[in-house]
């Protein structure tokens, strides 16, 4: 058994490599295990080191110190792999996965609990050969996001500025677009503000689509939102985070099913797990491949929450 960590030193606020090194060292000094420490340093390369030491065949436990994007580059390192097994200690500016663990989530923070975790299977999202764990989204959320990284870099910009200028800028360029759109080839054509495809529960910060979603029950949870205008957007967005879909049958449409086929009007941003693709044909489906997820002793996921299914 080996024990890998990764670190993305470019996770979060700043680089957390010089505090977790000691508190792994400390974790694993008297356990007369092998382990690994190991500094991401390029896009994807979280893929590279998980997939390199998952091809030497021994049983492989990998955590994933970072964020929710760092976490889905390990994951498709570990995809197709069934000696690994991987966990995320949260130290990203979202950490938006394992927020499904509700009160148990703040137990992902301590390396022993990890180390000595158990390991459950969870489901894969699989996106044209991308494999995702959490959330996947194409429309109006997408595009936000794929318009922060300019935004930035403009002078006196702050992160939470350029995703408010963001906002601002596609609000006025149109919310829904065009699409040609089926899933278990019922056709859903139309004109939407977002589609989302959840396996988890929790995106963007804390955004709550479909607090219904499971991620073992081998089901895609797709929300469709439908148009929004500017009168109607501060509303529709507020019941959208909590998870209160059901209280808007006029905007919404909740359909489960294990793959989706999307044409897009134009060249459209798709949020895979927080990282940013363009693409004008995309699929969303449940992958053949599971996940082995470490979990701390005794953690499960949050029961669904169905208070969005009582009327405020």
């Amino acid at each position: 058994m080996k024990h890998l960590f990764i670190i993305n030193p470019a996770a979060g606020r700043y680089n957390h490599a010089g505090e977790l090194r000691p508190e792994i060292e400390k974790v694993m000094e008297n356990r007369g295990e092998q382990y690994e420490i190991v500094l991401t340093d390029y896009p994807m390369h979280a893929a590279d080191i998980v997939r390199q030491n998952a091809l030497k065949g021994a049983p492989l436990r990998v955590y994933i110190c970072g964020g929710d994007g760092t976490l889905n580059e390990a994951v498709n390192g570990a995809a197709g792999f069934s000696n690994v097994a991987l966990t995320n200690f949260p130290c990203g500016s979202g950490n938006d996965f394992i927020r499904i663990f509700g009160k148990d989530a703040p137990r992902f923070s301590n390396f022993a609990e990890l180390v000595d975790g158990d390991v459950r299977q969870v489901d894969l999202l699989e996106s044209d050969g991308r494999y995702c764990v959490n959330i996947c989204s194409v429309g109006f959320d997408a595009r936000v996001c794929s318009g922060v990284p300019k935004l930035k870099r403009l002078p006196l910009i702050s992160g939470k500025g350029a995703y408010n200028l963001s906002v601002f800028i596609n609000l006025f360029l149109g919310m829904h677009h065009k699409y040609k759109l089926s899933i278990d080839g019922k056709r859903y054509d139309g004109r939407f503000t977002m589609i989302v495809a959840c396996n988890g529960r929790f995106y963007g910060g804390g955004f709550n689509p479909v607090p219904e979603a499971l991620p073992d029950d081998g089901l895609i949870d797709f929300l469709l939102v439908g148009p929004v205008n500017l009168l109607t957007v501060a509303r529709v967005v507020k019941k959208f985070r909590e998870g209160r879909h059901t209280l808007l049958p006029e905007y919404t449409s909740w359909v489960r099913g294990k793959r989706a086929e999307i044409k897009c009007d134009r060249e459209s941003a798709v949020n895979l797990d927080g990282e940013i693709v363009l693409k004008e044909r995309l699929s969303f489906s449940v992958s053949k491949h599971k996940l082995n997820f470490i979990v701390p002793k005794g953690a499960l996921w949050t029961a669904p929450d169905i208070s969005c299914m009582v009327q405020a």
